[in-house]
């Protein structure tokens, strides 16, 4: 059966009187805590918003230790935390004595990362003051919650502090920009941009995917817009055992708006293969993560770069985009690939690619085409 002290259930049921009285006792502990929940009557006082005064008066005892929660239960700033009591927060934090760095049980989050991920701008910044550590991890920093949940007032509040790290990574290797990236937030991800020392190209560990290429899959154009803003972000790097680029995964998913942003950037490289030597513009015309279809609006943009190869073949089966769209029976795709590679020819003043004699695709034949030539 668990045990309590008399000071205990006095606070347990608001009896402020009983409190005080016991408390004007020399000989009465005030931090021996309940044997089940190891809640000591301070921390118990604080999980109750009601018990201000209670508060007032176990903290004016000098003997009271702010920051004791045992075995089994949290700090009391943790606990007021955590309810979002803020006028408790308050009473805990004006004690020098609190230690608002305390881990939670079982090397949990701190106070000032329960107060980013509840989006409590002011206890944070109440945190902050009394040298709350940012960097803290527990599933991420401070400033990594509060990224994945949105919260842009914690943010700012986070980012002011210069010792704040904005490149600590959680433990699937996701960074606050990242998260931004993931969720298409371009709220958080316009403030984390901010900071000059935030390196935009960090790739998670799970999917290994940068920021940019986690937007680039999701489609929003305008969050791909802040971070080709950035000077340092490169848009050529490749990523994840695929070995995959931004540009690479825009044209499988089918994301025009974000190919023609890419495209725009003067060191694109429009041929980088993943590992299965598919560029681009190939991905483009299996169309495989949207309708299983050839997305011609993405084949355009890219047939208009002038430094676009239409003779890489990818590893799987030896073709060039141009033999894929007409193994498929692609003859609109085929079309504007030959026409394409008759251009290209004629502008290096060589004779013109074989014309392509395309297949019949109202139905099955067995008569033999002839390949356009590579060039």
């Amino acid at each position: 059966m668990p045990r309590s002290t008399p000071l205990w259930w006095a606070v347990q049921n608001g009896h402020v009187e009983v409190v005080r009285m016991l408390l004007e006792r020399d000989d009465v502990d005030p931090n021996i805590s309940n044997t089940e929940t190891g809640r000591t009557p301070l921390s118990l006082a604080a999980r109750r918003g009601s018990h201000e005064g209670i508060v007032r008066m176990l903290l004016a005892r000098h003997d009271t230790d702010p920051n004791l929660g045992g075995p089994q239960s949290l700090t009391p700033l943790e606990v007021a935390v955590s309810y979002g009591h803020e006028r408790i927060v308050r009473l805990l934090l004006k004690r020098q004595d609190t230690n608002p760095n305390i881990l939670g049980r079982n090397n949990g989050p701190t106070a000032l990362w329960r107060a980013a991920e509840k989006g409590n701008e002011r206890m944070v910044k109440w945190l902050l003051e009394r040298g709350a550590n940012p960097n803290t991890q527990y599933y991420g920093t401070p400033l990594s919650s509060a990224a994945d949940r949105g919260h842009e007032g914690v943010l700012r509040a986070l980012l002011k502090r210069s010792d704040v790290n904005p490149n600590i990574a959680d433990p699937t290797g996701a960074t606050p920009l990242w998260w931004a990236a993931y969720n298409g937030n371009e709220g958080v991800m316009s403030i984390l941009l901010e900071r000059n020392d935030l390196d935009p190209n960090i790739p998670d560990t799970l999917y290994h995917s940068s920021p940019l290429m986690m937007a680039a899959k999701t489609g929003g154009v305008r969050v791909v817009s802040r971070l080709l803003k950035r000077d340092d972000i490169d848009v050529n790097r490749v990523y994840s055992s695929r070995r995959e680029t931004a540009l690479l995964v825009a044209a499988e998913w089918g994301k025009e708006g974000v190919v023609r942003m890419l495209l725009k950037r003067k060191e694109i490289d429009p041929n980088i293969p993943n590992r299965e030597g598919e560029t681009p513009l190939r991905l483009a015309i299996h169309g495989i993560r949207r309708t299983s279809r050839p997305d011609e609006g993405i084949v355009r943009l890219l047939l208009e770069r002038n430094d676009i190869n239409l003779n890489i073949a990818d590893t799987r089966y030896g073709q060039t985009p141009l033999e894929y769209a007409v193994s498929k029976g692609y003859q609109e795709i085929a079309e504007l690939l030959q026409e394409r590679a008759n251009s290209i020819t004629s502008n290096r003043g060589h004779v013109p690619a074989t014309e392509l004699v395309l297949p019949d695709i109202s139905g099955p034949s067995e008569r033999p085409r002839k390949r356009a030539r590579r060039l």
